[in-house]
Order: structure tokens, then sequence, then C-alpha cells
């Protein structure tokens, strides 16, 4: 029987560094001291999850806010669209402008309503003038992905309160991940997926020319793919894990199931980059579109019927907000310059690189720190099996290593 969270693994779960220590994903092999989202000053997050075991409920909602004065302090942000069947709020003021001035918030496909309204609440809490009047310019930005298999959708349980906690509550703390947050009940190439993040330090120069430090960190919400096409670090571990079943009819029940459920609704991906290099919108959107490069690492392919979105934002330099706290007024008809630094264009290939290594780790660790869940209509969805994955994957790097020898 499930837990009272939906839980039921016995392996040890843990990220994907300490499973295989040593691996390698890629070219930028230093992390921020929590390999996550909050490694990026100022980036805070919270999580929140809701289980009701009678009403096969097993969902969440989780929220990043860019920085903690988000309504008046905006950042530069940008966008990519890999795939289109999924939503993601607010996309067209910040394709427009390339601003963001919202809260991130990710949930299942349908509490985006209660998430979009929680944020407008909030800013109404908050930020109404010594009139109260409530005069300024909000557009939320609120992500989704499904999770129809485990979660009971028709319940509605993501309320507006869940998104104002979610504000309240952000902290730089550590992401929790796995069956975490918005990606509670969500699943991926074959297993129990959902929140996973990590961090890249890329080594540049500031604006006076003095070595410096940058952090591109990302957080996803993983709700996609199949288990053949699951890759760690170059191994074909989804067909290898497919062959195995093949051995065992419990194991290969759980396989069918997921693949038929994967066929009726193929499940989507939101992945939130972040970022302290100073970047303008475009180069952001640049940032953004490298998220399909971790994920296509890990075997996925955009789906046609998946919503795979992404969103890329710099805490690097601000930008006016929609809402003054001194009272400032606005004057539209007046054209202002502000002065904002950028990273040399020509020289973004270690940024963009570590954006799809971050998202590819990132995906990894959903997968790794997720445990199996029993949820709606009895329906299980199995845990990554760790001890048989560190095994494919370390005879592979193994083998890599004897023919690097020569051997």
């Amino acid at each position: 029987m499930a837990s009272t969270t939906g839980a039921e693994t016995s392996e040890k779960r843990v990220r994907l560094r300490e499973l295989i220590p040593g691996i390698k994903l890629g070219k930028w092999e230093r992390t921020g001291p929590k390999n996550g989202i909050t490694d990026v000053p100022g980036v805070l997050v919270h999580t929140e999850s809701i289980h009701d075991k009678e009403k096969g409920v097993n969902t969440g909602v989780t929220t990043i806010l860019p920085r903690k004065e988000w309504i008046e302090k905006a950042c530069y942000a940008g966008m990519f669209r890999y795939n289109g069947a999924g939503e993601l709020t607010g996309s067209h003021w910040i394709d427009d402008t390339g601003l963001l001035s919202s809260p991130i918030v990710i949930t299942n496909s349908f509490g985006v309503g209660a998430c979009h309204t929680g944020i407008y609440r909030y800013g109404a809490q908050h930020y109404r003038d010594k009139n109260g009047d409530v005069d300024w310019f909000l557009m939320p930005v609120v992500g989704e992905t499904y999770d129809g298999m485990l979660n009971d959708l028709s319940q509605f349980v993501v309320t507006p309160e869940h998104a104002v906690r979610g504000i309240e509550r952000a902290s730089a703390d550590p992401v929790p991940e796995g069956n975490t947050g918005g990606g509670t009940a969500m699943t991926c190439h074959g297993f129990k997926a959902g929140t996973g993040t990590s961090s890249r330090l890329v080594a540049g120069l500031d604006a006076d020319g003095k070595p410096i430090d940058y952090t591109v960190a990302a957080l996803v919400q993983a709700n996609y793919g199949r288990l053949y096409s699951l890759t760690i670090a170059g191994a074909p571990v989804g067909r290898i894990l497919w062959a195995d079943a093949e051995h065992d009819a419990v194991a290969r029940g759980a396989r069918d199931a997921y693949e038929q459920a994967k066929k009726v609704k193929d499940g989507s991906i939101i992945v939130v980059i972040a970022t302290d290099a100073p970047l303008n919108p475009v180069q952001l959107q640049r940032l953004a579109r490298r998220a399909t490069r971790g994920i296509s690492r890990v075997g996925g392919y955009g789906n046609t019927n998946s919503g795979d979105v992404f969103i890329a934002f710099s805490t690097g330099t601000v930008a006016p907000g929609q809402f003054d706290a001194a009272g400032l007024e606005f004057l539209p008809d007046k054209a202002e310059i502000l002065r904002h630094e950028a990273v040399d264009e020509r020289k973004m290939d270690s940024l963009l690189e570590s954006a799809g290594e971050a998202t590819e780790e990132a995906i990894l660790n959903a997968l790794c720190m997720a445990e199996t869940m029993t949820g709606f209509r009895g329906r299980t969805v199995e845990a990554m099996p760790l001890g048989r994955v560190k095994d494919i994957v370390q005879r592979h790097i193994d083998l890599e290593k004897a023919l690097v020898a020569g051997k």
C-alpha cells in the first residue's frame, strides 16, 4: 500500500552526483554549493505538495521568485517554445518587452487559473496605494504540466492560497526534489519524476575586466518521455532497462502500463533557467533555447502533444517594474535612458553550454530523487532503480576509460 504521501520506495534516493561520484555530463563540471537554482543570488523557491489518498489527489505548486522585490525591480527574461501543447501565462508580455516582474509558478494543468489568481491576490494584499486602489500592471507567469495519471485533476485542489503561501515562504534553501511541489505526481522516461534542479559555475570577467564566476542554473518540472530513449551520460539506460523488463513479469507489466498511458496523453516539461550574468532579453531567449540540448541528451524529443516551454531570466541587471514603492510618476510620453551592462555576444558560449548541462542534470536529479507513487485509481509509477542504473552507467564509464587508454 502507498503511504499517505503516495511514496513507497524502499531504495534510498540520492541525487545523481551522489549516486555516481565523478560522473561527467559535459564540459562545465563546477556547480554552486547547493547545485540548484537557489545558487543564483537573490532567487528564492518554495514547494508545496498536496495529498489526499481518499480523493486520489497528488499534486502541488512550485513558486520561484526571481528576486524578493519582483514587482518593483524587474528582471530581463526570454522564452522558447520547443513544443506548444502547454501553457505559460504572461508569455506575450515577456516576448513583447523582455521584462519579468512576476513570480514564476508551476503546477498541474488544471491549477493554472488558481495560481494566476493567487499572484494577483498577493499583489492586491501588499501593493494597494494609500487610497486602496490597485493601479499597477501585473502579468502573472504560471506554467503547467499534466499529472492526470496519478492525480485526480477534477478535484481542483490547487487554490490561490497555495500561490500566496509560495510567495510568502520562498527561500534560498536547497530545493526539495522528486515528488515535490508542482512536480509531485509527474512522471518521466518510464519512471516517477517531478521537480529537479542543478547549477553551473562558469568563469568570466566583470565590466572592469576582473575575474568573476557567473552562475547558470535550471529548475525543471519533468513529465515527458518514454523509457526506451532514456540516456544518462551517454549510456543507453532506457534500452537496457527495457530489455531487463522482458525477463520480469512485474516490471514488464509496469512498463507496459506506463507506455499505454503515454500513448493516450504524453507529458510535458517546464524549464526555468536563472543566471546572475548580465544578459539582455535576446541573449536570454538564446539561453532558454539551450534547454533543448539538455532534454535531448536525456532522450527527449518534443512529442507532438507535449508542452515543452522554457523561460530564462537574469538577476544581473535591474529594470523598473510596473509598481514604484516611492510613488514616482510614470511618464510614458518621455523617452528616458537606462544604462545596463550585457555580456559580449561573442563570448556567450560558456553560458549557453552550461544552461544545457544544468537542464540535463536537473532532469536526472528529478528521476533520482523521486519515489514510487501509487495514486489516482490505484495506478502506480515506479521510481527509477538506482542500483541498476548505477551499474549500467558505471560500466559505460569504465568502457569509455578503457577505450581512451587504448585497451
